[in-house]
């Protein structure tokens, strides 16, 4: 359900349960209740919206589902843990996004998905701000101001042919090209440009470029301009 890939469909694919379906699909239920999936978020934040997939999921989707949100940054949540509605039960449609804007200015660091009674959800995604708690941070201590983990964003560039922007400050090395940020060839006088938002303000102590994967794409020359 929060596989990275989008959700695909395998037409004949059957398992022990019946149908392969790419997401995650609770059995029927034959009492009350629902069925529910706690995540935890790959960084504390605080969340502006969702989206329910219910791709492929055409007689088996939710009719409804909500989410809940909580603040557990030292470990998973136990039980009574302090949950705070962040959507409330809203109605689900078969084979389609659905999109829904969360307002609150509370972190977060896990979210409990809620389907009313039951059925199948293609993907999660949870869309949001990275919030760092730069009060453990000591004043002499160099970190990567611009890293999406410490808050840092990308803001706009002039050019995402080939990768996204926001790639560039995304945890890790790049696996491939397509990893990464890529513009197309340029045959017109100028440059390409990106504009990052560190998550702190902070003094630069230096500038490291990696382009372990694109070797014969790589500029010759780059420029860094701060701005305060």
């Amino acid at each position: 359900m929060i596989d990275d890939a989008d959700p695909q469909w395998k037409e004949g694919v059957y398992d022990d349960n019946g149908k392969w379906m790419d997401g995650w699909e609770s059995r029927r239920k034959r009492g009350e209740g629902y069925d529910y999936c706690i995540v935890r978020l790959g960084l504390p934040g605080q969340i502006a919206g969702v989206d329910i997939d219910t791709s492929f999921f055409t007689g088996n989707y939710p009719p409804s589902a909500s989410v809940d949100a909580c603040y557990s940054p030292d470990g998973d949540p136990q039980e009574g843990a302090d949950w705070h509605e962040v959507l409330p039960s809203s109605s689900l449609q078969g084979d389609s996004h659905h999109l829904f804007e969360i307002n609150t200015d509370r972190p977060f660091t896990h979210i409990r998905l809620n389907m009313y009674p039951d059925g199948g959800i293609a993907r999660l995604r949870v869309y949001g701000q990275p919030l760092k708690d730069w009060s453990h941070v000591g004043a002499d201590e160099e970190l990567d101001l611009a890293a999406v983990e410490n808050g840092g964003r990308a803001l706009a560039c002039n050019d995402e042919h080939f990768g996204k922007m926001g790639n560039i400050i995304m945890p890790g090395r790049g696996v491939n090209m397509g990893d990464g940020w890529e513009t197309a060839r340029r045959r017109t006088p100028g440059n390409d440009w990106v504009i990052l938002s560190l998550g702190h303000a902070g003094m630069s102590a230096g500038l490291l470029r990696i382009l372990r994967t694109s070797r014969a794409t790589s500029p010759t020359v780059f420029r860094f301009r701060p701005h305060l």
